[in-house]
């Protein structure tokens, strides 16, 4: 054996001895993640899901890199799902499943799961990459242990998981973020031009795949603020110079796109939306702690997330400079809202799992060293506990939902040649023996045949949405309901306005006065554990 392979060799053992935990964390992020991945398909329970998808096939049907459409403003997920897309084509068409182009078109359109898993995939492997940050981040920080813990923290966190199976942007968002914090690290250790650069970049980065992600470059900022007082302030100037050119390399149409990026981010401006309209900023910040987070993390695992934060920015000069403002100031960001989401606490995940991390080894790090062993291992599994509990149970909601309850309740009561309507994209009754209408905004009621064959541009979807986050029948004109006559209406979201009239007084009007003179035939409602979803009412008209 040569000395080179030798030296290999025990180089390789050595990577594989002392990384053998991060490699297991992040194999058990991984099985998390894939498992159930496919809920719901082939209908669509996210309503933004096919609004992505739609927006990248429609770029490849074009042949243009314009998304037309910068809300997010999302762009490179965007991308990402377009080159998914152009993968899952390719494989399609080199193994004979696809004989053109056109068929892969129509195979697409009949059922979008072809392209909404592997696209789900691609984000769940962001979700995993975003662990593997987190426990580098740690590691950089406070040692290997405080990375360890963050990252298992991280991984088996349920609102974590959940959005990792969705074809969003905030995951992506997350990646670049995380990355802009370790360079903004080395900024405030060594302070290299390219640490500065790279910053930068990753700010522009986060920033073309969520507008609030740029937030994070004021972390590189206030990393550089030390060396930039003491005269060398030129290369903080390389932070926002980078930061834009990535940004516009990455969106170069929100250049020449200006008028529609107001538009979009005009729409996205909203006050008010049912089942999220927030309070004043205390009352947003109590409502994301005591739900998201106390949920996702568990009891133990919140205490430890809330005194890591303290201790953390009272004794780690790193963190207090180089982490921790663009963290708090995107914090106190989602929290001036008008509106609340669960959603928009992913990227500030990593944060609190690092602060339970330096919790958890500092309290071990003050015991004696034998029993540190035994200690940090098992108030590490206590916390965990309930944090996998509430995992298993949010993965078992996403399995059973009440939307696809609903559907095996058309399925089997509801004869052939009903026609159904439907508030979410059940493209499962689509395929069914039945004709199926969408509320359509502006548009009325349509077809839903006519939007799985592509008959229906994302343009027209925008147009017809007016703003609106959903399309749903409190939306429409009372004048539009003759369009709408069904046999059967499953409703999903009839119980949101009605528990906020007082918000949406015309939206429930409509809805009242679209169900009278029908019958409720069914309704399936969610339960902790057991089963996900919205309230779904299925609504009989006999003489209709």
């Amino acid at each position: 054996m040569t000395k080179q392979r030798r030296h290999f060799r025990k180089g390789a053992a050595s990577f594989l001895r002392a990384g053998w935990p991060i490699m297991a964390v992040l194999v058990l992020a991984a099985v998390l993640r894939l498992d159930g991945i496919g809920f719901g398909l082939p209908a669509l329970n996210d309503p933004d899901e096919p609004l992505f998808m739609m927006l990248a096939f429609d770029m490849l049907n074009r042949g243009s890199l314009d998304p037309q459409w910068f809300g997010h403003p999302g762009t490179i997920t965007l991308y990402s799902l377009a080159a998914v897309m152009v993968a899952v084509a390719g494989a399609g068409l080199a193994s004979g499943a696809f004989a053109d182009l056109n068929a892969f078109a129509s195979a697409v359109y009949a059922d979008p799961g072809l392209v909404i898993l592997p696209a789900r995939i691609m984000i769940a492997a962001c979700s995993v990459l975003c662990v593997w940050l987190t426990y580098l981040i740690g590691l950089r920080l406070w040692g290997k242990a405080a990375g360890l813990v963050a990252a298992l923290m991280l991984a088996v966190n349920a609102v974590h998981i959940t959005w990792s199976q969705i074809i969003r942007t905030d995951v992506q968002a997350s990646v670049f973020m995380l990355l802009c914090v370790l360079a903004a690290m080395n900024i405030a250790r060594r302070g290299l031009a390219r640490d500065y650069v790279l910053a930068g970049m990753f700010a522009g980065l986060a920033c073309a795949t969520k507008w609030p992600a740029a937030l994070i470059g004021l972390s590189a900022l206030a990393a550089a603020a030390p060396a930039a007082l003491r005269g060398n302030w030129r290369k903080a100037l390389l932070i926002p110079l980078a930061a834009g050119a990535a940004l516009l390399i990455a969106s170069p149409f929100l250049l020449f796109s200006y008028d529609r990026v107001l538009h979009d981010l005009a729409g996205e401006a909203r006050t008010a939306h049912p089942g999220a309209t927030g309070g004043g900023p205390l009352d947003n910040l109590w409502w994301y702690v005591s739900g998201p987070l106390a949920q996702s993390f568990g009891l133990p695992g919140l205490v430890l997330a809330i005194a890591g934060l303290v201790g953390a920015t009272y004794s780690s000069r790193i963190w207090r400079i180089a982490v921790l403002p663009g963290f708090a100031v995107f914090l106190a960001a989602i929290c001036v809202q008008s509106l609340v989401w669960e959603r928009w606490l992913v990227p500030l995940l990593p944060f609190f799992a690092l602060c339970a991390g330096w919790a958890l080894q500092r309290a071990a790090s003050a015991l004696q060293r034998p029993t540190a062993r035994i200690a940090l291992p098992l108030a590490t599994t206590l916390a965990i506990v309930p944090m996998a509990i509430a995992s298993y149970a949010a993965s078992a909601e996403r399995r059973t939902d009440t939307r696809q309850l609903a559907s095996a309740w058309i399925f089997a009561n509801a004869p052939p040649g009903s026609t159904i309507l439907v508030e979410h994209a059940a493209v499962d009754l689509v395929q069914g023996p039945y004709t199926v209408l969408f509320p359509f905004g502006a548009a009325g009621c349509i077809d839903g045949g006519k939007v799985l064959r592509g008959q229906v541009s994302p343009a027209e979807l925008e147009a017809n949405r007016q703003g609106n986050p959903v399309v749903d029948l409190g939306d429409l004109k009372p004048a539009q309901f003759a369009a709408c006559r069904a046999d059967f209406a499953v409703l999903t979201h009839f119980d949101r306005y009605r528990q906020d009239q007082v918000r949406f007084p015309q939206q429930w009007a409509n809805y009242y006065a679209f169900v009278r003179g029908g019958n409720e035939a069914a309704i399936f409602l969610p339960n902790d554990g057991a089963v996900g979803g919205p309230p779904v009412r299925i609504i009989a008209f006999g003489d209709r």
